[in-house]
């Protein structure tokens, strides 16, 4: 049963997706087990092939559309089982900036790999950042810019966050224009070239802290 509902995830079916999650709840299968053996598992599947460029971005949409409708019906179980996430990360395109396409992919990918993700959206000044931060005592923040021209705003958010936060969140970058390089001479723990490695990156940070 968790593996159809991977496989409902992985094509995107958002009819099954629900569905299978309804069935696997009334054969009493932990809800845990259903979110993570199931849901997510289907999409880290789809993180790998859209990485692997097998998947492009209208297939990661409709995966991700599957997968927010299994979980309509899992919430409730989730809260009655005190599941929750165990990550957090906080998003947003930097001040100045207001594309949010790879943004959203990110954010995509971040709750596919079982992350709780507040999107800022666009524009996101580094106040905005770090009140989140605290508020949602985030693990990770990661910045999106895709104008040359609003890339410096990504390390003054990382020096306002390393002068306001103790300890600061782990912040990944990423955007057309942004190269490890730049992540390296900016202070930035990570860069993603893509969403799907953007999440991995996540995950790794935050088992290392």
């Amino acid at each position: 049963m968790l593996e159809r509902i991977a496989e409902a995830v992985i094509g995107g079916d958002e009819v099954a997706a629900p569905t299978l999650v309804t069935q696997a709840l009334a054969t009493e299968l932990p809800a845990r087990d259903v979110l993570y053996e199931g849901l997510l598992k289907g999409m880290t599947e789809v993180g790998r092939r859209f990485r692997d460029g097998e998947y492009f971005i209208p297939e990661v949409l409709v995966a991700a559309e599957a997968m927010k409708a299994g979980m309509a019906v899992l919430k409730p179980y989730l809260a009655r089982a005190g599941v929750k996430p165990e990550h957090t990360a906080v998003i947003g395109t930097v001040r100045g900036d207001l594309h949010d396409i790879g943004k959203n992919l990110v954010a995509t990918m971040l709750e596919g790999a079982g992350f709780e993700v507040i999107d800022l959206g666009v524009d996101v000044s580094p106040e905005k950042l770090i009140a989140a931060c605290r508020d949602r005592k985030a693990d990770v923040v990661g910045l999106s810019a895709l104008l040359t021209t609003t890339m410096p705003m990504m390390e003054v958010a990382i020096r306002q966050m390393e002068a306001e936060l103790s300890p600061r969140p782990a912040v990944i970058i990423g955007g057309a224009p942004i190269t490890q390089e730049y992540a390296d001479k900016i202070g930035a723990d990570g860069y993603g070239p893509d969403a799907a490695t953007g999440a991995e990156l996540a995950k790794r940070l935050c088992r290392k802290r």
